[in-house]
């Protein structure tokens, strides 16, 4: 509403001033002033929003490419540590990591692309920290020793995925995509509207102009989320990390 307010005002000042401003000549040719003063502020203002939608999606999806590398070695370092748990508990909890690492990639992944991660991912993650947790510890140093160290990358996990949940949750504005595509038509239907009619040859530049608009407009669209799209994140991370377990359990 406010954007649309914002809009309605700066079409009454123009009214306003155009009724006002009695002084110069009348400009009714399609490249005069005016003409050239309104197709380049559209021009700028298309290539600022499309800029816009074009970067910020970029790095975002940089980030969350990063983050699943970084929960996947958070996941590697937990499988690590249990090595020196005692052999039950060592391996159940390896159990539930292997377990937790197909998951995402199998199942968890698909539902990302929908905005969410599955509370399937939660429960699995959080029973391999409540065993390890509820464990009665000896009076042994080293073995209190490796459950923190345990629990300390567990905690890597979960704020990991936390973040994959943010990621999975961030897309740009809506209003920033419908304004890259409202300038990129003006930009196409502007020298109609200035009163141009183009034929013959010089129709051709300005198809292939409104064909790239298209292509770059649905570009920003389909690259808006991180985990769809052409730039979408792959589960390579936890594949990865299903191989590194694998080579670690093979010793």
């Amino acid at each position: 509403m406010v954007y649309l307010l914002a809009a309605v005002c700066a079409v009454g000042v123009v009214l306003i001033a155009g009724r006002l401003v009695r002084r110069g000549r009348d400009d009714r040719a399609p490249d005069g002033p005016t003409s050239g003063h309104a197709g380049s502020m559209i021009s700028a203002l298309f290539l600022l929003a499309f800029a816009v939608a074009i970067v910020v999606p970029w790095a975002a999806t940089d980030s969350a490419r990063l983050n699943t590398y970084s929960e996947a070695q958070a996941v590697t370092e937990a499988y690590w540590s249990a090595e020196r748990l005692p052999a039950g508990p060592r391996d159940s909890a390896r159990a539930g990591l292997r377990d937790y690492v197909r998951f995402v990639r199998d199942e968890e992944w698909r539902q990302m692309a929908e905005g969410r991660l599955s509370p399937g991912g939660w429960t699995r993650l959080d029973a391999v920290r409540r065993q390890i947790i509820t464990l009665r510890a000896p009076d042994d140093d080293e073995y209190k020793d490796a459950r923190n160290a345990f629990l300390e990358q567990v905690t890597a996990i979960s704020a990991a995925r936390h973040q994959r949940a943010m990621d999975a949750r961030t897309t740009p504005p809506p209003g920033l995509l419908v304004i890259t595509a409202l300038t990129g038509l003006l930009v196409v239907a502007f020298p109609f509207l200035a009163g141009a009619r183009p034929r013959g040859m010089t129709i051709v530049p300005l198809a292939l102009m409104a064909g790239l608009l298209a292509i770059g407009i649905y570009l920003a669209i389909d690259i808006s989320h991180a985990f769809t799209g052409a730039l979408a994140v792959r589960p390579d991370a936890f594949t990865g990390a299903l191989a590194e377990i694998d080579r670690i359990s093979g010793g």
